[in-house]
């Protein structure tokens, strides 16, 4: 959680001001961050701040706020705002995350969804990543790390439909390994 806050608080700093909200944020109450998550004019940083402390207490008011964050081309955002999802215990998380996943324009920005689906553990996850990681090994795809995340999440998922595509998987150099442990992982499940 530290690392957040501090990267907020450092984007915070940029703006005059902005150091004053940073700290009213920090120590507002729940609904003084859900205000602020529908709140004209307020900045990124601001709205994340809010919509991370919220989805860490399990305010599902933060839902909406960290879908779209998941989805922002800036890691550490995303990153944040998976961490945030997986806490929260919404159950349409899932759901959005494999929308993200699968989305084939805007596979640049979904390994940390890829990444919460594994940690989900939900019903969607299995399907979603064996979709994504089939699109993911054509020749020469530029999004490898993406392809490994899915190969290591459907590892740690052991789920036996991912068979065919992980031994697909076993091809490629950059995935061979953790493909054939995903593999091994499933004869032992």
């Amino acid at each position: 959680m530290n690392d957040v806050l501090d990267r907020l608080r450092a984007e915070a700093g940029q703006a005059p001001g902005d150091g004053a909200r940073y700290e009213a944020l920090l120590a507002a109450d729940a609904e003084g961050l859900a205000a602020s998550l529908t709140s004209a004019g307020l900045p990124l940083w601001a709205r994340e701040l809010a919509a991370y402390r919220l989805g860490l207490a399990g305010d599902r008011r933060a839902f909406e706020s960290l879908v779209l964050l998941l989805n922002h081309r800036d890691p550490p955002r995303c990153e944040a705002a998976a961490r945030a999802l997986a806490v929260l215990g919404d159950p349409r998380t899932a759901r959005a995350a494999a929308a993200l996943a699968t989305n084939e324009l805007r596979t640049a920005y979904a390994l940390h969804p890829v990444r919460l689906l594994a940690a989900l553990r939900a019903p969607e996850s299995a399907p979603a990543l064996i979709r994504t990681l089939s699109r993911l090994l054509a020749p020469h795809d530029p999004y490898w790390r993406v392809a490994l995340a899915c190969v290591e999440g459907l590892g740690a998922l052991a789920d036996q439909r991912a068979r065919e595509v992980l031994t697909r998987a076993q091809s490629h150099p950059r995935l061979a390994v953790a493909a054939t442990a995903a593999l091994r992982g499933l004869e032992l499940s």
